[in-house]
């Protein structure tokens, strides 16, 4: 008798989106999964413009989305709300699925770890109100689409750089 496992990450995401088939015992040849982050896509009415809210990336040089671990306690949704109170000071709605799935990477090639993948579930997220944020120096600044795409893309990767701008045209699309 041979028994086969199935196996899948979170919203399907492993070896392009296929699950990946293992016979027991044997030794998985390919790594199973990135690691899972939530975002928050922070947005705002100003008329008839949409404008997102980035933040400073900790080590402060590239813009970014709320973003963090999920949280046990929380379901995806709640722990991107909590990244957007904890890095960004915002408070509001936010969507109780995500919009879409995107790439993102930490670190650099020359210096240990490396660069590590994550798998990033993004949340739309009106806000309503702005605190002060809990994380120093995030900087949490409104910009206009355009000028989100372009602050996004800034010092990444042109691989990184298109997977943040995508979010970006997609949550225009969503909130149309």
């Amino acid at each position: 008798m041979q028994i086969v496992i199935l196996l899948q990450y979170g919203a399907g995401i492993l070896n392009g989106g296929m699950p990946t088939r293992f016979r027991m015992g044997s030794k998985p040849a390919i790594k199973l999964a990135l690691p899972l982050q939530t975002a928050a896509v922070c947005y705002r009415r100003r008329g008839t413009a949409l404008e997102f809210l980035l933040v400073n990336t900790s080590g402060g040089g590239k813009w970014t989305f709320p973003k963090g671990d999920p949280d046990p306690d929380l379901s995806h949704s709640g722990a991107a709300a909590r990244e957007a109170l904890e890095e960004a000071g915002a408070r509001g709605r936010i969507e109780p699925r995500h919009f879409h799935l995107y790439v993102h990477s930490k670190g650099v090639f020359w210096k240990l770890p490396g660069v590590q993948e994550y798998v990033v579930k993004a949340f739309l997220m009106e806000v309503h109100r702005m605190a002060e944020p809990q994380e120093p120096l995030r900087n949490p600044t409104w910009f206009t689409a355009a000028d989100a795409k372009k602050a996004l893309a800034r010092g990444r990767e042109v691989k990184y750089a298109a997977e943040l701008q995508m979010v970006i045209e997609r949550a225009v699309e969503c909130l149309k």
